[in-house]
């Protein structure tokens, strides 16, 4: 009989294999090389990411994945948060546990890009519009993609299902905009573009998608909070360690408190999304992480900033880079006004008598 390895002792393999590319205690010159050019990302690291079983995570065994779920993804998504990786390791994963096992091959050795394409408005977590697959040929628009630049095709979601389309096809137009963080967002137009009609539905692959965008917020902000406590305990004000100054440890105990409820919110959410029995609990276990992640990743890497002084606010130190990558990812897959809203309106009734 195979044994049967331990769900922490597999969790801790995966954050273990991610130290090659996203290292905990690694610089960013990587990052900084990277930022502002197209695609933004680099495609041998991808492929090594992809030849390490990264992309094809939660794709079953039988596909060519590993069968695993949301706790071990949201770990490797934190991981890459910790390090800022830029390559689009989610909007991928969301695109390829949503194609049909023929199709996965080039896409899981990382030899073929696919990317989720599934937002119309603004501040939306709808997965279906306006855009409309007929005899072949897709119609509407689509947007908010993120590294949208290095993509070979798009999966884009229609109503009833789903539709592939190559990113060269006649009647598909990109239009990029650079973030905050040195990325970029696509927005599509496809005007008759033709496409291939894909079965599926995509509500519960972007609860995963908006669940590991939560603990990618997490790892950045907990990276960000380690970097700012040694930089208190090394910075020299008035003769003293500004990390002796009480108004500022109370100001990083706050941080702290901020990082350990997101910690366990993004740890019961992940949980609930492989084992809640209904679609609305999960949904509301997603939208309160969520929540949590973009909130106290704003207050914390915004405190961190602070805490550094002036030299945090310039370009050239790295604390810097996790703020305006906290401000991209803050209001993706959702804002947190959009998922209070949703909260509310799914979450189990309680009995408060």
């Amino acid at each position: 009989m195979p044994e049967i390895m331990d769900p922490l002792e597999h969790l801790q393999m995966l954050k273990d294999s991610a130290a090659g590319i996203a290292p905990r205690q690694g610089d960013f010159t990587r990052i900084r090389t990277l930022r502002f050019t197209e695609p933004g990302f680099d495609r041998a690291t991808w492929r090594e990411m992809c030849e390490m079983g990264w992309l094809g995570l939660r794709i079953p065994e039988s596909d060519g994945g590993s069968g695993l779920g949301a706790r071990e993804f949201c770990g490797l998504a934190e991981e890459l948060g910790a390090a800022l990786v830029p390559e689009p390791l989610i909007p991928a994963a969301m695109a390829a546990s949503l194609l049909p096992p023929d199709q996965l091959a080039p896409v899981l050795a990382g030899e073929r890009i696919v990317l989720a394409a599934w937002q119309e408005k603004p501040n939306s977590i709808e997965v279906t519009g306006d855009t409309v697959l007929r005899d072949g040929r897709l119609s509407g628009r689509k947007m908010f993609v993120p590294m949208a630049a290095g993509a070979d095709a798009f999966l884009v979601t229609v109503p009833g299902g789903l539709a592939l389309v190559q990113r060269d096809a006649p009647g598909v137009s990109l239009e990029l905009q650079q973030t905050q963080d040195g990325g970029n967002f696509g927005t599509l137009t496809f005007d008759g573009a033709p496409a291939e009609a894909i079965d599926g539905d995509a509500e519960e692959a972007l609860e995963h998608a908006i669940m590991a965008s939560s603990a990618y917020l997490f790892g950045l902000m907990d990276r960000a909070f380690k970097i700012t406590l040694d930089y208190m305990k090394t910075r020299e004000q008035f003769g003293r360690k500004i990390g002796s100054f009480q108004a500022l440890q109370h100001r990083a105990a706050d941080m702290e408190i901020q990082i350990s409820l997101t910690r366990a919110t993004v740890g019961s959410a992940a949980y609930a999304l492989d084992n809640a029995p209904t679609l609305a609990q999960r949904r509301a276990a997603v939208s309160r992480a969520k929540v949590r992640a973009s909130d106290a990743a704003m207050v914390v890497t915004r405190t961190c900033i602070q805490l550094h002084g002036g030299i945090g606010y310039t370009d050239a130190y790295d604390i810097g880079l996790f703020l305006r990558k906290a401000m991209v990812l803050a209001p993706l897959y959702g804002s947190p006004m959009v998922h209070r809203a949703r909260f509310r309106a799914v979450a189990p009734e309680r009995d408060d008598d």
